[in-house]
């Protein structure tokens, strides 16, 4: 007998750990907490209290829905790390939703999905209805006053688990039997990381 599609959606592409469960149409379970660093540790607890709470096993998942960014670059390895793992184990789709396209999910399109990407910039996508949306953006504060037409944002992205949650379930039942691809992330920004100052070790024979 069919039943509900149920999803297990998270996202750590920001200073939070979110994640939540949806069955059918209904968000049966969330969780979200702030935290700047941690996320590693804590998802996967999280995921299984996440659960218990709503008295489902793993093996009742249809699908992994998770939040690929853009954002933290070490917050999304970690979530599109995860999903991943748990996609091969328990022979499911996993399916990586952007920040925003999840930030967009209800607006009216064509729009401006714009996202703070700190230091007097933001991520920007122009997402339309029917038509292939542009490749997401790095923009200057300036740069997005200027765009023209309807705007969301920019906004810190708060907790957007459920409504990934929604667009994995709407890529899902599109999909039919067609594989999907696996998640990657969508870095924008060059990592902020700098090569080291000190030379090398020298390795003696």
């Amino acid at each position: 007998m069919p039943h509900d599609p149920l999803i297990l959606a998270f996202d750590t592409s920001a200073a939070h750990c979110a994640a939540a469960l949806l069955s059918g149409e209904t968000i049966v379970a969330s969780r979200y907490e702030d935290m700047a660093r941690g996320q590693a540790e804590r998802l996967m607890p999280l995921l299984e209290v996440l659960l218990a709470e709503a008295a489902y096993s793993w093996t009742d998942l249809d699908a992994i829905g998770v939040g690929i960014g853009p954002g933290n670059f070490t917050g999304i390895r970690i979530s599109v790390a995860a999903a991943r793992g748990l996609a091969l184990s328990l022979d499911v789709p996993a399916i990586g939703v952007s920040s925003l396209d999840a930030q967009a999910f209800d607006a009216p399109r064509p729009v401006w999905s714009l996202i703070d990407a700190r230091r007097d910039h933001v991520y920007a996508q122009y997402l339309r209805d029917g038509a292939p949306d542009e490749a997401p953006m790095l923009l200057s504060s300036r740069e997005a006053a200027a765009l023209e037409g309807a705007r969301i944002g920019p906004n810190a992205m708060a907790d957007s688990a459920p409504t990934i949650a929604r667009i994995a379930a709407k890529r899902l039942a599109a999909a039919g039997p067609t594989p999907i691809p696996r998640p990657a992330p969508l870095y924008i920004r060059a990592a902020d990381a700098a090569p080291p100052r000190d030379p090398a070790p020298v390795i003696l024979p």
